[in-house]
């Protein structure tokens, strides 16, 4: 057999290696780093620019002049912050997202997610 042949035949078996005693140990979870990469649809708009991008969230919390506007989905949900700069309409300064088990979730990929759900919840 050709030194070439033998290497790749050596490769291919590696990767049917078995793990020594057993199976593998499970890996902790790696906590998701917090960007605002792939929110700029959301941050900075006002509710009626959210709710023509998102449909109608499925809560409506008011505090003071503060408001949290949730949309949920099979996938995540989505909790957006609007509040007024000055004498303003408030817009979205934050958002926060889970998955409906509470375990942790990129942004983005929820907003990805909600604005391509299609009309159902």
């Amino acid at each position: 057999m050709k030194p070439a042949a033998v290497v790749a035949a050596l490769a291919l078996l590696s990767g049917c290696a078995t793990v020594p005693g057993g199976t593998p140990e499970r890996a902790d979870r790696v906590p998701l780093p917090f960007t605002g990469a792939g929110l700029e649809r959301v941050i900075g708009q006002n509710a009626a620019a959210l709710t023509r991008l998102l449909g109608e969230p499925n809560a409506d919390v008011r505090e003071g002049t503060a408001r949290k506007l949730q949309f949920q989905s099979r996938i995540c949900v989505l909790d957006t912050y609007l509040y007024p700069k000055g004498s303003g309409e408030p817009r979205v300064t934050y958002v926060d997202a889970r998955q409906p088990d509470g375990s942790a979730i990129d942004r983005a990929s929820c907003v990805a997610a909600l604005t391509r759900r299609d009309g159902g919840r």
